[in-house]
């Protein structure tokens, strides 16, 4: 409010107790306090303490992004209680007003793992820039995801940029800045303790024009974000999973309470967000499903028994009514035309 009403941080410093009591919210006794700081030994602890955080800043390559400047991204300038400032490694974009938060569990089942890179190969064929938490789990997927798939994406950790977490995340940490940015509000030096990872999903959402939740409990972190979102009046959604497995509780909740929309792809987002998304994705061409790639009858035979849902090759091998072996041949065909991916333990599943 102070920066707000002087326009510069130094005016701030500078001003008196009076003139700061006239600023709404100012009482002639907080803006005393705040003078008499400012004339202490503490201001100059502050001051070294700043030049210290600024140093190790920059010795991680990062920067530090206000409220008040112009690539503060404007969707979390709309949140109730925005960050005053980000550190930041990489950059924000034009494009990033079109974001798309995918957020989950952190112990997705193969069915969670092949939704989320779905969705992201949509994401990224339109150029919607995926945010997520940089978590083990649905958030790695969705980042790792969205650079192989040439991407762009956000990632907002709990802790400081000079810690990345989780430790074996580093690689990707560092890919991100590189094709996006990394986010913290956090000191740098901060350790990723329990209670900053809350807080921190207020920014994933409020960077958001809507939170889509793929797996997660109904205690999970995921269901925090999508809490948020709702609080800043963006649209969530969820995907629905398989009944009786603990990973699809907290979406199933959603959906049922009327909190998150159903979605089983894109269009069902867009029909959702198309006055925000057109200036990205034209009515003219919204996107048709596209054409699959030719197929022999007999990788059609084995294209028709697969699904979402990850299949053991011997059960693949006996709905086609194929041997072992004919049917390994034509699935790996199918996966030369990005038809097919395969899974750990000869499991296949529709890419």
């Amino acid at each position: 409010m102070l920066i707000s009403h002087f326009g510069e941080p130094s005016v701030v410093v500078e001003s008196s107790a009076r003139e700061i009591a006239a600023v709404e919210g100012f009482s002639k006794k907080l803006a005393s306090e705040i003078v008499h700081f400012i004339g202490s030994s503490g201001y100059n602890a502050a001051k070294n303490y700043a030049e210290l955080q600024l140093s190790r800043l920059n010795k991680a390559g990062g920067k530090i992004v206000t409220f008040w400047d112009k690539n503060y991204p404007d969707l979390l300038k709309k949140i109730y209680d925005p960050p005053p400032f980000l550190f930041v490694r990489g950059d924000f974009a034009e494009e990033d007003r079109f974001a798309i938060a995918i957020v989950g569990t952190r112990t997705p089942t193969p069915y969670g793992t092949t939704i989320a890179g779905k969705f992201v190969q949509e994401f990224c064929r339109i150029g919607i820039p995926v945010v997520s938490g940089l978590a083990r789990g649905v958030d790695t997927i969705a980042h790792a995801s969205t650079l192989k798939a040439g991407g762009r994406t956000l990632a907002v950790i709990g802790s400081g940029l000079d810690v990345p977490y989780p430790p074996e995340n580093k690689n990707l940490f560092d890919r991100i800045a590189g094709h996006g940015a990394v986010i913290s509000e956090y000191e740098m030096g901060t350790k990723p303790d329990a209670g900053n990872f809350p807080r921190r999903n207020r920014i994933i959402s409020g960077l958001s024009l809507g939170t889509l939740v793929i797996e997660t409990d109904v205690n999970g972190g995921a269901m925090i974000t999508a809490n948020t979102a709702l609080d800043q009046n963006r649209e969530v959604f969820a995907v629905p999973g398989n009944v009786g497995v603990k990973q699809s509780r907290g979406c199933h909740a959603l959906i049922k309470t009327g909190r998150a929309k159903l979605v089983e792809c894109f269009d069902d987002i867009f029909a959702e967000l198309a006055p925000k998304l057109r200036p990205l994705v034209k009515d003219s061409v919204r996107r048709e499903s596209t054409p699959l790639p030719d197929m022999t009858l007999f990788e059609k035979a084995i294209w028709d028994v697969l699904s979402d849902e990850p299949r053991h090759i011997d059960s693949i091998a006996e709905l086609a009514n194929f041997s072992t072996s004919d049917a390994l041949v034509h699935l790996l065909n199918l996966e030369f035309k990005g038809l097919v991916k395969q899974m750990p333990g000869k499991m296949f599943v529709r890419s």
